[in-house]
């Protein structure tokens, strides 16, 4: 029962805090929000209105395939957002079921005791980035932030009947992002600071790869090509562009599942079937390179066309190959550098692992973090503190490129 604004002024300061920001995340925004479990349930055509564009990772194939072809313990959720007006935003949502076995390496873990936990994402775990909120052009974002967060209130509330959703977590928030989301830190989400995204933005004059070499300093250029090219041709190996997925995904898998046994943080492992799916959905936009000795393959590497960006995505290799000396995630990584110069992309975003070797490309940190909230106001204020303490990895100061070009502003 709701307590009239008398008793409430009796209350502690603190509970009196804590009960108001409650009241304030179950107020509405004002705007009109539609809520679907599968895309086809929404007006496409507002969709594509807001979404035309800009990333690809808002598309309907995009979305439509991951609902075809997603891992098994992921669930899509959209929300379309409007006013009087027409569409204004639109909202990708993740439910993901969770356990100890998506934690930590297998047979390390010092927690035996069962654990399950369904959280509601706002955004995509597939990549890394805000691919969770896009806005119409010409909106103000901090204006709709108020409507994305009653959006992931009424869609967790809606879940109850399919099984409690303890945690939402709002993915991948840029610095742009910081201040018009900044509303939802006064509805008890709390910030907490993840591994930066390392970002190479290519200085002026680079349209081949020999291009790039040339504008590194001699000491990281020679690294290049006596530690990454040389052994890796003197091992027999080349790279070859992937013109048909299909016949050899089930090799694709087996190389992505040695890769991600390594991972500390596994939420979800993708299928078989998602490699020719993702390829059939992005078409042109992406391109499948592979590391091939013979007639064999050891390594492949996912570069998306996203807008003026290209994607260093999915990676995976043979690990007994590379345990020999052979660098295949490295020559794996100029692969994907060279396809994004083809693609006359000026950016490359890399992702947020293997930190030092990025640096050595001549990337630089791009700061991110995540928005997560309890749905217990008392766990929530316990885990707050908590959550700040978190360390991540911190990526090295490298500057690989000649005086000249650091000094111009590029990087």
């Amino acid at each position: 029962m709701a307590l009239d604004p008398f008793a409430m002024k009796l209350l502690p300061k603190q509970l009196h805090t804590r009960l108001q920001l409650r009241k304030n995340l179950r107020r509405s925004s004002g705007f009109q929000i539609a809520i679907a479990h599968r895309l086809r349930q929404l007006n496409l055509e507002d969709w594509r209105t807001v979404t035309a564009g800009q990333s690809f990772y808002f598309s309907p194939e995009y979305l439509q395939m991951i609902e075809a072809a997603g891992p098994a313990n992921l669930e899509p959720r959209y929300a379309l957002i409007s006013d009087d007006d027409g569409p204004r935003a639109t909202v990708c949502m993740q439910i993901v079921e969770v356990n100890l076995e998506h934690f930590g390496e297998q047979g390390k873990r010092k927690i035996k005791v069962p654990l399950k936990e369904r959280i509601l994402v706002c955004g995509n775990l597939l990549s890394y980035g805000q691919h969770g909120v896009c806005f119409m052009p010409g909106s103000a974002p901090a204006e709709l932030w108020p409507a994305v967060a009653e959006a992931l209130y009424r869609t967790r509330r809606c879940e109850k009947l399919d099984g409690q959703t303890n945690v939402i977590l709002v993915k991948d928030i840029l610095e742009a992002d910081k201040v018009p989301s900044a509303c939802l830190g006064e509805l008890s989400y709390s910030a907490v600071e993840t591994e930066p995204n390392m970002v190479l933005t290519l200085p002026e004059g680079v349209h081949t790869h020999d291009d790039y070499l040339a504008s590194l300093a001699s000491k990281y250029r020679n690294a290049v090509k006596s530690q990454i090219y040389k052994p890796f041709d003197a091992a027999g190996f080349r790279i070859e562009r992937l013109e048909n997925v299909a016949p050899v995904a089930a090799h694709l898998q087996d190389l992505y599942l040695q890769t991600r046994t390594n991972a500390s943080v596994r939420p979800f492992m993708l299928d078989q079937q998602y490699w020719p799916a993702l390829a059939l959905a992005a078409g042109a936009r992406i391109t499948f390179h592979v590391a091939v000795k013979g007639s064999h393959i050891y390594g492949f590497v996912v570069t998306l066309r996203d807008a003026e960006t290209a994607v260093v995505w999915h990676i995976g290799f043979d690990r007994e190959a590379a345990a020999t000396g052979v660098p295949l995630y490295l020559r794996l990584l100029h692969a994907s550098l060279t396809q994004a110069i083809e693609f006359r992309c000026r950016r490359v975003s890399f992702g947020r692992t293997a930190l030092a070797p990025k640096a050595r490309i001549g990337c630089q940190p791009e700061p991110m973090q995540i928005w997560v909230r309890h749905r217990q106001p008392l766990l929530n204020q316990a885990i707050s503190p908590l959550l700040r303490l978190i360390q991540h990895e911190e990526a090295p100061e490298c500057f690989p490129f000649k005086k000249a070009t650091k000094h111009s502003g590029e990087l």
